[in-house]
C-alpha cells in the first residue's frame, strides 16, 4: 500500500480553472485568485445560479482575454 507521502506526489494543480475562463465573475474582480468565489455565467449553465472557485473547472471552460479581464476590473472599479 502506498504511503501517505507517495500520494501526495501524485496531485497536480490542473490548467484551464474557472479564475482562467471567460465565464467566471469573481465577487471581487481586483482581487480574484484561485481561492475566491464566483459566478458562473457560461450561458447553459447561468440558470443554475452555480457559485464556484477559481480553482474549479468543467468542460465548458473558455480562456478569458487580458482585454476581457480588463473590462470585467474597470466595471469593478467604477461601482466601488
Amino acid at each position: 500500500m502506498p504511503s501517505d507521502q507517495q500520494n501526495l506526489n501524485k496531485i497536480t494543480w490542473q490548467s484551464e480553472n474557472c479564475l482562467s475562463c471567460k465565464w467566471f465573475y469573481p465577487a471581487d474582480p481586483l482581487n480574484a485568485d484561485i481561492l475566491s468565489n464566483g459566478k458562473c455565467l457560461e450561458p447553459s449553465l447561468k440558470k443554475f445560479e452555480l457559485i464556484v472557485t477559481g480553482r474549479d473547472w468543467c468542460n465548458k471552460f473558455a480562456e478569458i482575454t487580458q482585454t476581457q479581464i480588463d473590462r470585467m476590473q474597470e466595471k469593478a472599479m467604477e461601482k466601488s
